[in-house]
């Protein structure tokens, strides 16, 4: 009898199995694993979860076991994004259900978004590498940014509170801070050591290829070769960002005027005024310290995908 394999499924109480709706599926989810001989334990995030102590346990737990089994994420970015930080350069897959809202990272890679088949991808799949982007210390799988970017995060998490969680919302959050806020940020971006100073509303960072694509943004190919893409927009009066959201709404950011994109391998971002940038990370805000240092570590992380047999 071959001994159980290691699975450990982590999920936010906030985005997981309840807040998704998705409780009517958990038990089969557990069927699935277990007929292919996994050892299941389930961790749940909570506003009381000390993660690092967590996530050292659990990696202990696959390090130790002669097959080192699968690492689940289950939920939208932000639990993605906590686990992948966690198991980056190091030899345990990372296995992707996909509870979120747009599930890029599933999409890029051909992961399925129905449960059950993305479940058989873990538990059948093969783990293939992905690229890692970080600002400083922290990590992103999707997209970066600075100035408004964050406030529609904020703006389009209270829409998703009360109106419920919709593709739509990413827009209208947009066009609500558009219409109230008119905020610039004096910065230096440093691209390759060509120093520029700018004055800047947003600036986005993209690692993710298909959900540039999606975005019709031509630096995907870049995300795609593993360097730092990022978009620079430095009109701010209402009117011209108003007009950029819906270039941006048409897929054609990058033709607006004031509207630099830039490929990179390594970007520095300083503010002489500020103490500390508000930063949007895979939807998560957080509070970050200048300079930021925007690199992409190749290959770093091990994701399940599905096990194509092409015949020949």
């Amino acid at each position: 009898m071959r001994p159980l394999k290691p699975l450990s499924i982590i999920y936010n109480e906030k985005s997981g199995f309840h807040a998704s709706k998705h409780e009517d599926v958990y038990e089969q989810l557990m069927t699935v694993f277990t007929e292919h001989g996994f050892e299941i334990q389930v961790f749940e995030l909570n506003e009381n979860t000390l993660f690092d102590d967590l996530m050292n346990n659990v990696i202990h737990r696959h390090s130790q076991n002669e097959n080192i089994g699968v690492v689940v994420a289950a939920g939208g970015d932000g639990t993605l994004n906590a686990v992948a930080s966690k198991l980056k350069n190091t030899s345990i897959p990372m296995g992707i259900l996909p509870l979120g809202t747009f599930n890029y990272v599933a999409k890029v890679l051909d992961i399925p978004l129905d449960l059950l088949e993305a479940a058989e991808v873990i538990a059948t799949g093969i783990p293939r590498s992905v690229h890692i982007a970080a600002i400083n210390d922290h990590i992103y799988l999707n997209n970066a940014s600075l100035g408004l970017y964050p406030l529609f995060i904020k703006k389009r998490e209270l829409y998703n509170k009360y109106l419920g969680r919709l593709p739509l919302h990413a827009y209208t959050s947009a066009l609500d801070v558009l219409l109230r806020e008119n905020k610039s940020m004096k910065l230096s971006i440093t691209v390759d050591g060509k120093k520029y100073p700018v004055k800047a509303p947003l600036i986005f960072f993209g690692n993710n290829q298909l959900q540039l694509c999606d975005m019709k943004l031509r630096i995907a190919e870049c995300a795609a070769q593993g360097r730092v893409a990022g978009v620079v927009i430095t009109k701010s009066d209402k009117l011209s960002l108003l007009n950029m959201l819906w270039q941006w709404i048409q897929g054609k950011v990058e033709d607006a005027q004031d509207v630099y994109s830039f490929c990179a391998d390594h970007v520095v971002v300083e503010c002489a005024k500020k103490s500390k940038l508000t930063v949007a990370l895979d939807g998560e805000i957080i509070e970050m310290k200048p300079p930021l240092n925007f690199t992409v570590e190749k290959n770093a992380l091990n994701i399940m995908v599905p096990n194509v047999i092409t015949s020949v």
